[in-house]
């Protein structure tokens, strides 16, 4: 295997896309605008890429997006004069940068919501897009992996990005079963480099095993997360001192505690992919003293807060906004219990295809539904959640499985087609989609979309899904 990166896919288009988008940045050493979604994966595509400009001696200005918001970009675009970079979001308005000024890249994972293949696009504009070269977007590769790679043919030494392409890939959940397609690759280069370290140990994260344990949401325990007392006599069962911190456990002592864990996952029939996610292989970020999950909360609560450039400051080494992040990860995590108690004291609502249910966070409703649909719903159907944003729009967010993919799942297509039937606009991944709508039109959504989950003719005993 090449060091790459121009050798890591054999398809020509993979080295066209970035070495076109390569070309587009450095015949334009000027201040751009990089313009990122607001989740884990979002900041950390900034964050790898803001490190990478740095490094050319670019100035930059970095917006954030909260949404499917193709106003908001029409207005960014009209008030930039000069190059800008899209990252984590942008596929669906590839006609909108052909009018623009200015040099435009487009680093998107996400299906092109129009007929394949996308339109022609102008010289002035590249789109990167594992997709046209094979490499699934949902589970192969993310926004910020895929800006590593860009960042890493822009330069060698962007090879250290690795912190930042792993932990939007894990905050995009593309950890669950380990990393493996073109993310694989990525890894085991970065390996090799030594930027990160494999390590042993357990998806447990706090200064005492009773706190990490009561404020674990991924995995999420029923009867112990969110709830200390419960889990301080859940730890002292298996003779361990709930002081301790997670890190300080011997083998024994970590195999007893991830067999009990594991046990309660199974008797809440949590789907062995998600289970597995306690005691999977952890990367280790020896420059930062991290694990990279660790990283991808950071970053993902900053975003959840409403604070992203935190995040993205924090990638860049600012002290003060390391402190910040901290903060934010304590109340994104007490917030996603908060709602994860919830539904597991209230339920949700199900329809025929679906099930559904309303968040009052705003920026936390889409983790808690897809942590809901690891933890704590049967598997059988996806899930829904709508929150209020800005009054006059509803914010949705949609999450399955892989195992409903497998069997014919496409939330992406179900949140288009069900948005732009009351006059909204979606789209994402076929496991994991968004939506934003008018207000006072969820139950007209939710009825399109029970209707385009539906099984097609002839296909009686298939899973609904």
């Amino acid at each position: 295997m090449p060091s790459g990166p121009d050798g890591f896919v054999s398809d020509p288009r993979y080295t066209e896309e970035f070495e076109r988008a390569r070309r587009l940045l450095l015949a334009h050493p000027r201040r751009w605008r990089v313009i990122y979604h607001y989740d884990a994966d979002g900041i950390a595509s900034a964050s790898c890429a803001l490190r990478a400009l740095a490094r050319l001696g670019y100035p930059v200005q970095a917006t954030a997006l909260l949404g499917v918001e193709r106003d908001r970009i029409a207005e960014l675009l009209s008030s930039t004069m000069g190059p800008v970079l899209v990252v984590d979001t942008g596929g669906s308005w590839l006609d909108l940068f052909a009018r623009h000024a200015h040099p435009v890249i487009v680093l998107d994972h996400h299906k092109y919501p129009g007929p394949p293949p996308p339109p022609g696009l102008p010289e002035h504009v590249a789109f990167v897009n594992p997709l046209d070269w094979g490499v699934d977007g949902m589970r192969e590769m993310c926004a910020a992996t895929l800006t590593w790679l860009f960042t890493v043919f822009l330069d060698p030494l962007n090879w250290d990005n690795a912190s930042w392409g792993l932990s939007g890939a894990i905050g995009d959940r593309q950890h669950v079963g380990g990393f493996h397609g073109l993310n694989g690759r990525l890894v085991d280069e970065a390996l090799r480099r030594s930027v990160i370290v494999r390590r042993r140990g357990l998806a447990l994260f706090g200064p005492t095993l009773e706190r990490a344990l009561a404020g674990s949401i991924d995995p999420y325990f029923r009867g112990l997360s969110g709830r200390p007392a419960p889990a301080r006599e859940f730890l002292e069962g298996l003779s361990l001192d709930p002081a301790r911190p997670p890190g300080g456990l011997s083998a024994e002592e970590t195999d007893r505690l991830a067999t009990a864990l594991k046990g309660r996952l199974a008797e809440a029939h949590v789907l062995p992919e998600f289970a597995n996610i306690l005691d999977q292989e952890r990367w280790w970020v020896p420059s930062l003293g991290r694990d990279a999950e660790e990283l991808s909360n950071l970053q993902n609560a900053c975003g959840r807060a409403g604070t992203p450039g935190v995040g993205i400051a924090f990638a860049l080494g600012d002290p003060g906004a390391a402190e910040r992040a901290r903060a934010a990860e304590e109340g994104w995590r007490s917030g996603i219990l908060k709602g994860l108690l919830r539904l597991e004291e209230g339920g949700v609502n199900s329809m025929r295809f679906l099930r559904w249910f309303e968040s009052p966070d705003t920026t936390l409703a889409g983790t808690q539904a897809g942590f809901a649909m690891s933890y704590l719903l049967p598997p059988d159907l996806p899930v829904f959640v709508f929150s209020e944003h800005g009054g006059e729009t509803i914010k949705i967010s949609a999450r399955g499985t892989m195992r409903q993919v497998e069997q014919g799942l496409d939330l992406a297509r179900v949140c288009q087609t069900a948005a732009e039937a009351v006059g909204g606009e979606g789209g994402g991944h076929r496991v994991a989609s968004g939506a934003s709508i008018p207000a006072g039109t969820k139950l007209e959504f939710l009825a399109a979309a029970d209707r385009a989950l539906a099984p097609e003719p002839g296909s009686a005993g298939r899973t609904a899904v």
